[in-house]
């Protein structure tokens, strides 16, 4: 985990970030204890975010099957009703996070996805299911960008990158949880009590944030004022808005080729989770059915902890390596944070093709280890440019930025396009479910690869559009 030696503080003085407050300028630091609980507390919430929005990818066979749905209406439920909400409230609650008590946000959000997710297992219909899965999005839309905000106010420059990458180890640790919870519950107890189990850890968690997440701006606005006054400036001015902050990340290349590369690799991710499960039990089923058997499980139940687990580990490494190789490369070159992506990208590509094609469901589940993890290396290269690039003010909204593009790409389109190309897969092409599905997910890795020339373009202009 990373070291966050940083002082605690409100409001401060725009274009000054902490770390451009100078050593002379003495603020108290939270102490060492406190700061780590802050971002144990906040991965802790965003694996919860991750339970909440993955485990329908383990269920998505079983409410087919109960509710007589198709493909595109998997994808319309994992991705396009969530994201679409998801994305658009995005920049709203940056805003208000910009402003205002960003533990309370955390905190209210918590509690109104977890409601949501709670709802989805008492949905009768596709249109129920539909609505309670927006209502999701609507809570989850405050998590990240408050999160990344407030860890960027927490962290130093030098070890920012690692801290973000701490916390987006969320994103497989709680897809881990939500794959193998979820299928457990869905073969024992059934599809709706998976989603109301789900629904638990977040309304406890919720209560934790907000009585213990401490604003750290009032100190680091102090410490602003004090070195302001000191070189002769003037005293704080308000938090930018959406448009300042839209038109300062205009002259910023490097970011939005770092923005669309991340959606891409978001789109496949995304995609990819939601069709991975049906993936193995239409592609592989007797394999599947004799390989649970040896361990004593049900299909559902080892497809669930299998990928939950191996996919879990993968990107779990694969996250925190990446924000270290940033942290150390990038203090000697700022290009590493293009480079380690797009490398990434070109190393997957091989080994994708392989899983989807090889008739060994037992290799193909191995290989998801090497994808998870090279597929989740610029996490934190990605995010902590974000945060960067734009002065203290500014990072709330522009992380809110990066990931409208980011969630556009892959929580609205992923899994709806790759749903619908699977379908068009089956029937037009009469090819069958499982060969669809097969070459959805072959078809849409191709078209990824794409995503590799977007992370080196940004190589070029990253190191002049760092400003913190």
């Amino acid at each position: 985990m990373a070291d966050i030696t940083t002082p605690t503080g409100e409001a401060p003085l725009a274009g000054m970030g902490l770390d451009e407050v100078p050593e002379h300028t003495a603020v108290p630091p939270a102490s060492d204890a406190y700061r780590r609980y802050v971002l144990w507390l906040l991965l802790l919430i965003y694996i919860v975010n991750f339970i909440d929005r993955q485990v329908i990818n383990i269920l998505a066979e079983p409410i087919k099957n109960d509710l007589h749905l198709a493909d595109w209406q998997l994808g319309l439920l994992s991705g396009f009703a969530f994201g679409i909400v998801y994305t658009l409230l995005g920049f709203p609650l940056a805003r208000a996070a910009d402003r205002h008590h960003r533990g309370y946000i955390i905190a209210g959000c918590l509690a109104a996805w977890s409601v949501f997710t709670g709802a989805c297992g008492l949905a009768q219909n596709f249109v129920q299911l539909v609505a309670f899965r927006a209502g999701v999005g609507i809570g989850e839309a405050g998590c990240t960008p408050t999160s990344h905000a407030l860890i960027a106010d927490y962290s130093p420059k030098e070890k920012r990158a690692s801290a973000l990458a701490f916390y987006a180890m969320g994103t497989p640790i709680g897809s881990l949880l939500g794959l193998a919870i979820g299928g457990v519950m869905s073969d024992y107890f059934g599809w709706r009590q998976a989603f109301l189990l789900a629904a638990a850890p977040g309304l406890i968690l919720a209560v934790v944030a907000a009585f213990t997440l401490k604003e750290p701006r009032r100190r680091l606005s102090a410490a602003a004022r004090k070195a302001a006054e000191a070189a002769g400036g003037a005293s704080a001015v308000a938090m930018a808005t959406f448009s300042e902050t839209l038109r300062y990340l205009m002259t910023k290349r490097a970011f939005w080729y770092m923005a669309w590369g991340a959606g891409i690799r978001s789109f496949l991710g995304y995609g990819h989770a939601t069709f991975a499960p049906s993936f193995f039990y239409r592609v592989h089923g007797p394999e599947i059915a004799a390989l649970a058997e040896q361990f004593h499980m049900r299909p559902q139940t080892f497809v669930g902890v299998a990928l939950g687990v191996i996919g879990g580990v993968g990107g779990t490494l694969g996250s925190w390596a990446g924000g270290q190789i940033a942290d150390r490369w990038g203090v000697r070159d700022l290009r590493v944070y293009g480079s380690v992506p797009a490398a990434a990208v070109i190393v997957s590509l091989p080994i994708s093709i392989v899983l989807y094609t090889t008739s060994s469901a037992a290799l193909a589940l191995g290989l998801i280890v090497f994808t998870t993890f090279v597929g989740a290396l610029w996490y934190g290269p990605i995010y902590s440019s974000a945060q960067g690039m734009v002065p203290q003010s500014m990072r709330a909204m522009s992380a809110s930025i990066m990931l409208f593009v980011i969630n556009f790409l892959g929580l609205v389109l992923g899994a709806l396009a790759i749903g619908a190309l699977s379908d068009f897969c089956n029937k037009a092409l009469r090819l069958g479910p499982a060969e669809g599905v097969r070459w959805a997910l072959i078809i849409s890795t191709l078209a990824g690869s794409v995503s590799a020339l977007l992370f080196w373009l940004a190589r070029r202009n990253v190191r002049e559009e760092m400003v913190s």
